[in-house]
C-alpha cells in the first residue's frame, strides 16, 4: 500500500531552496476510519506537510523525523497493531514490522526524490536520508540474533537446484546453509545493505496457475464445478513430484518427504492439545481438507485412471502437496495486475523471523520481469537472512507451516468471543467500533493503571457501553467505579479453560509451546484480579476522602484533620 508521498513544494516552502514532505493517509485503507481517529488524536490530520529548511541543523533533522515516524507508524498499522494501539509498549514503537514498514517507505520517497533537486535541496534529503539509515541500522543492531550456522552445509541436491536457477537466470546474493533450530534456511554471501536485492527470481521458473493450464490435467478439470485454481495446483503438484521430465524436477527433489505442520500432527500431539485454540485450529483445517479431498477422490481416479494413477493421489498424498502449498507458497502480484499463489524455487529456503530482513516482496518488477527480494535493513555477510511470511500468530505458524518463531510474537491474540451486533457501534467513535474484539499477553503493556490494567481499550470500552450504554467519561464515579468491578469479574471462562489446559502433558515439543503459550496468556486472569484491588481500593480512598471532607466542614478549626486530608 502506497500511503506516504513526498513532493517536493518550492511555493509552499519560504524559498526556492526548501523543501517539503507530505505524509498521506489513503482514503482506501480498511482501517481509515480508525487511523484517522488516532491521527488525530496525536494531533495530526490525515494530509501532513512537513517543511524542511535547507539549513536545518542535525538536531533539526532529527525531530523532524520523529515526528514523520509518528505519522508512518499509523499510517502502516494492521488490525492488530492499532486494536492494542494504547499499549504503552516495551519497545517504544508498535512492532519491528511495523517500524520497518514506515522507515522504509520514508526512504523509498526520499531516494525517489534526491535526483534532480537544487544543491541545498539535494543536501537537507540526504541528511534525512541518513537519519533514516541510521534508524534502521538501529533496529537491525537490537534484533540480531546469533546462530549457530554450518557454512560447509549444502547437499548435492541443493547443489543442483541453484546452478539450475542461475542457469535460469536467478541472481542471488545468498546461500543455502544449516541454521541451529531451524533447518535449511539463507546466509548473506557479502554485507547486504539496506535496498540491496538480495534474490532475484525470473517469472519463467515462478509456479503458478499458468502451468496447470498448460498441462494435460487442465482439459479435464476445467470441466469439473467447484474446482479452483489452488486446487488445481495441488492435484498438479501431486503428479508433477512423480515426473521424472518435469522442468521443476530440481525443484521437487529438494522438498522434505514429510513436512510436519501441525496438519501432521501424531495422536499424543493432539491430545496434548486439548482446550487449546491451537487444536480448534488443526482440526478445522483438516476437517476442511478432507472433505475437500473426498469431493474428488477416488472419482477422478476411476473415471480418468491414466491421468490420475491411484497411487500419487492417495489421502498422505493429497495431504503432503497441502503442505508443501501451506508452507512454501508465496502471494505474488504479476504485471497483468493479478495476484497469483505461487511455489517460487530457491526462495523458499528464506526463514521466517519477527525481525526480517526483508518485508518488501511481492510484486513483479515489469521492467525486469522478474521477482525481487530487498533488504528493509542490512544483513551482515554469514548472517542469517529472513523475510517476514505474515503478520500471523504462533498457532497459525505451526498449524500450516510446522515451527515456532523465536522470540514474543506480537500478532499472539485470543479472540473473545462476543456477539458484537450494530446497535453497539458508536458512530463517532470509531476506535470503539470493532466487529471482533481480543485480548494479548499483558505482559507487554506497561499501563496497569485504574480504567487499563495492561487490557486493551476497545475491548474495556465494549463491555463499560454493555453495561452502561450513557456512560461518557471515565471518572471515578460510584457508578463508574461499579462497573469496572463488574468487567473485570467477567472471567469465569478463562478459568474453565485453565483448568483444561491443566491436564495432559505429554506431547511434541511445539505442541507443547502453544500449550505454554496459552497459559501465559492466562496470566490476564492474574490482570483483572490486581485490577479488581486496584478499583476497591480506590473506592476506599474515595470514601476515606468523603468522611474527612465531612469532619472538615463540620469542624473547620481541627488541624490535624487538616493535615490528614492533606496527606490523603
Amino acid at each position: 500500500m502506497e500511503a506516504v508521498e513526498l513532493c517536493l513544494s518550492n511555493g509552499t516552502a519560504e524559498n526556492a531552496d526548501n523543501c517539503s514532505i507530505v505524509l498521506e493517509l489513503t482514503e482506501n485503507d480498511p482501517l481509515f476510519d480508525k487511523k484517522k481517529k488516532l491521527l488525530l488524536d496525536k494531533g495530526f490530520g490525515v494530509k501532513v506537510q512537513i517543511y524542511l529548511k535547507s539549513s536545518s541543523s542535525l538536531d533539526s533533522i532529527s525531530n523532524t523525523l520523529e515526528r514523520m515516524l509518528q505519522i508512518g507508524r499509523i499510517i502502516h498499522l494492521d488490525e492488530v497493531e492499532l486494536y492494542f494501539g494504547e499499549h504503552d509498549t516495551q519497545l517504544g514503537f508498535y512492532s519491528t514490522r511495523n517500524e520497518l514498514e514506515a522507515l522504509n517507505s520514508m526512504l523509498l520517497l526520499v531516494n525517489n526524490s534526491l535526483s534532480g533537486q537544487t544543491y541545498k535541496q539535494v543536501n537537507v534529503l540526504q541528511d534525512l536520508q541518513e537519519a533514516v539509515i541510521d534508524k534502521i541500522h538501529k533496529i537491525g543492531n537490537k534484533y540480531k540474533v546469533e546462530m549457530k550456522i554450518d557454512k560447509t552445509y549444502i547437499g548435492d541436491k541443493e547443489k543442483i537446484l541453484v546452478q539450475w536457477g542461475e542457469n535460469n537466470g536467478v541472481r542471488t546474493k545468498l546461500e543455502i546453509a544449516c541454521v541451529e533450530g531451524a533447518g535449511r534456511g539463507t546466509i548473506a554471501m557479502e554485507d547486504l545493505k539496506v535496498g540491496d536485492v538480495a534474490l532475484e527470481i525470473p517469472v519463467s521458473i515462478i509456479i503458478s496457475e499458468d502451468i496447470v493450464y498448460k498441462c494435460d490435467l487442465y482439459n479435464i478439470l476445467q470441466k469439473i464445478d467447484g474446482m479452483s485454481s489452488e486446487t488445481m495446483l495441488l492435484l498438479w503438484s501431486m503428479k508433477e513430484k512423480h515426473n521424472c521430465d518435469s522442468k521443476f524436477k530440481n525443484y521437487f527433489d529438494t522438498l522434505p518427504k514429510e513436512f510436519n505442520t501441525g496438519l501432521s500432527f501424531g495422536v499424543d500431539a493432539i491430545m496434548a492439545l486439548e482446550g487449546t485454540l491451537l487444536l480448534e485450529e488443526i482440526m478445522q483445517a483438516k476437517e476442511h481438507l478432507r472433505n475437500q479431498y473426498d469431493e474428488f477422490f477416488p472419482a477422478l481416479c476411476n473415471d480418468y485412471p491414466d491421468i490420475f494413477p491411484a497411487e500419487f493421489y492417495t489421502w498422505e498424498q493429497f495431504l503432503w502437496a497441502c503442505e508443501l502449498w501451506y508452507s512454501n507458497s508465496m502471494k505474488v502480484m504479476f504485471a497483468d495486475g493479478k495476484l497469483r499463489t505461487c511455489l517460487i524455487p530457491i526462495a523458499g529456503f528464506l526463514n521466517h523471523s519477527l525481525y526480517p530482513h526483508i518485508v518488501h516482496y511481492g510484486k513483479v518488477d515489469s521492467v525486469t520481469n522478474s521477482l525481487k527480494f530487498p533488504l528493509s535493513r542490512p544483513c551482515s555477510a554469514g548472517e542469517q537472512c529472513c523475510l517476514s511470511y505474515g503478520n500471523f500468530s504462533t498457532s497459525h505458524l505451526i498449524t500450516f507451516y510446522g515451527f515456532s518463531p523465536q522470540g514474543d510474537n506480537p500478532y499472539d491474540v485470543i479472540p473473545i468471543d462476543i456477539d458484537v451486533g450494530q446497535d453497539d457501534c458508536i458512530e463517532d467513535c470509531p476506535m470503539s467500533n470493532w466487529s471482533t474484539h481480543m485480548v494479548q499477553g499483558t505482559w507487554r503493556s506497561n499501563n496497569h493503571n485504574i480504567f487499563h490494567y495492561g487490557l486493551p481499550t476497545p475491548l474495556l470500552d465494549y463491555l463499560r457501553r454493555v453495561r452502561n450504554p450513557l456512560q461518557q467519561e471515565k471518572d471515578l464515579s460510584q457508578a463508574n467505579l461499579e462497573i469496572e468491578l463488574e468487567v473485570l469479574e467477567t472471567s469465569t471462562h478463562v478459568q474453565c479453560m485453565m483448568e483444561i489446559l491443566r491436564k495432559h502433558e505429554l506431547g511434541c515439543e511445539l505442541a507443547m509451546e502453544s500449550k505454554d503459550l496459552q497459559r501465559k496468556f492466562l496470566l490476564i486472569l492474574t490482570s483483572c484480579s490486581a485490577g479488581c484491588k486496584l478499583v476497591e481500593s480506590v473506592a476506599l480512598l474515595i470514601v476515606i476522602c468523603c468522611m474527612i471532607l465531612e469532619l472538615l466542614i463540620f469542624d473547620p478549626s481541627n488541624s490535624k484533620i487538616m493535615i490528614m486530608s492533606h496527606g490523603a
